[in-house]
């Protein structure tokens, strides 16, 4: 693909836009142009988008979504992890308030709807009240998390994590950027303060519930041929490593039944790790996703080998046996090829069930846009899943062209987009309304 023109990605998302779908308030075209401008900051060769966290592209981002949201009549603020709040004050802004939104940071070569979608949309939601003249009863927030994919410094959702108490600055402050900076250093010449981070927690009494959309990043709604599927829950990552230790000898001296080969014990239980979540449950999976090798030499047999395991389920229970499961395979593997293993659990992040009575908040929103949508997981971690820890919480998934994700070719209808606005919008005004 290559690097966008100047509204080239507005035009593509126009071409077969379906002007019905432009209704109480909402505009297509304007959704469509907010996607295309956004898509223009920090455009890679290959035409997607690199706006990593606390870099100068994430916070340009923010700064054009914090004029559309003044130019909204939102009362806009930045609080001291970077996270923009804008807002639409209601009749009785006293109550706790109903918060939406997503996040602008990318992954260094992603596409252009994971995240930007569910801040335009939240914003959207207010752009059509302001139109049609709404006020809500209590008020409605819109929020830009910072550096939930977290590309920096290889973790994420800094944003939320610092909104509800959660983020540990010891931790934070250990780490470095590929380039070798300080956490510390990087947020400082973001216009942020270290030391500060934490003030950014909100009293969670004042949230009255939370709602995110976002692309689906799968294939369940594509087959299933509908726009929009409620989340039912989040599947928490647990990442271990297996470091199998076997003998480094030489490659041409070392008869094959005297070697101790760490890679090929390491590949055999690669190959086996792919059948086992089947055996938990059906939303469980396993990936493989880095292998490192040692020596690493072509004519030295392998004498170390690690295995990056990351698995994921919506219950921890299951999580906790498929876990259990792999773990016992590493052992197995090492055992059939005579050498050793040991194993480091590197992150255990609880998945987080979605409350049914938000899930059933978005299903009738939908019904309402006359759409049928699907229950499904969510095998990503989002900033919902710190959210729901505290408040009611819910996550609206939208159609993604070939399950692609964190791609340059990423790609959700605009049809699709327009109608997730009317099922959020519907959903925040039932919510607001109490």
């Amino acid at each position: 693909m290559a690097v966008l023109q100047k509204d080239k990605l507005k035009e593509r998302l126009l071409e077969n836009y379906s002007d019905e779908l432009d209704h109480s308030g909402v505009s297509g075209e304007r959704m469509a142009s907010r996607l295309s401008l956004l898509s223009e900051i920090g455009v890679t060769t290959d035409g997607g988008s690199c706006r990593i966290g606390f870099s100068t592209e994430e916070r340009q981002a923010k700064e054009l979504v914090k004029s559309w949201m003044q130019e909204a009549g939102l009362v806009v603020r930045e609080d001291e992890a970077g996270n923009i709040i804008a807002v639409f004050a209601g009749i009785h802004p006293n109550e706790p308030v109903v918060l939406s939104g997503s996040h602008l940071d990318s992954v260094p070569n992603g596409g252009h709807f994971d995240g930007p979608l569910g801040v335009l949309c939240a914003l959207e939601v207010a752009e059509a009240w302001k139109e049609s003249g709404y006020q809500p009863h209590r008020s409605y927030e819109m929020i830009i998390f910072s550096d939930e994919e977290g590309a920096r410094f290889n973790g994420g959702l800094t944003g939320s994590q610092a909104f509800t108490g959660e983020l540990k600055m010891e931790q934070q402050l250990k780490l470095r950027d590929g380039e070798g900076k300080p956490f510390e250093q990087v947020v400082r010449e973001y216009g942020l303060a270290a030391n500060r981070f934490l003030d950014a927690k909100r009293d969670i009494t004042e949230i009255a519930a939370f709602i995110e959309v976002h692309i689906e990043q799968g294939k369940v709604l594509e087959n299933k041929d509908v726009p929009v599927g409620v989340v039912t829950g989040i599947a928490g990552p647990k990442w271990i490593k297996f470091s199998f230790k076997g003998s480094a000898d030489h490659a041409g001296n070392t008869p094959m039944y005297d070697r101790k080969d760490a890679l090929v014990a390491s590949s055999w239980f690669v190959y086996e790790l792919s059948g086992i979540p089947k055996e938990v449950s059906p939303t469980a999976v396993a990936t493989a996703g880095k292998v490192e090798v040692f020596p690493n030499g072509i004519n030295v047999i392998p004498g170390q080998a690690a295995v990056y395991v990351d698995m994921r389920d919506i219950s921890e229970e299951s999580v906790a046996t498929l876990s259990e499961k792999i773990i016992q395979k590493a052992q197995e593997a090492a055992q059939l090829h005579g050498i050793a293993v040991e194993y480091n659990e590197t992150l255990d992040v609880a998945p987080v069930p979605i409350q049914t009575e938000m899930q059933h908040l978005l299903l009738r929103a939908a019904e309402e846009m006359k759409l049928t949508p699907v229950l499904l997981p969510s095998g990503a971690a989002h900033d919902t899943m710190v959210l729901a820890r505290y408040v009611p919480a819910a996550m609206l998934f939208v159609r993604s062209q070939g399950g692609i994700s964190h791609h340059p070719d990423e790609w959700t209808t605009l049809d699709d987009c327009v109608q997730a606005v009317h099922v959020l919008k519907k959903a925040i005004e039932s919510l607001v309304s109490r």
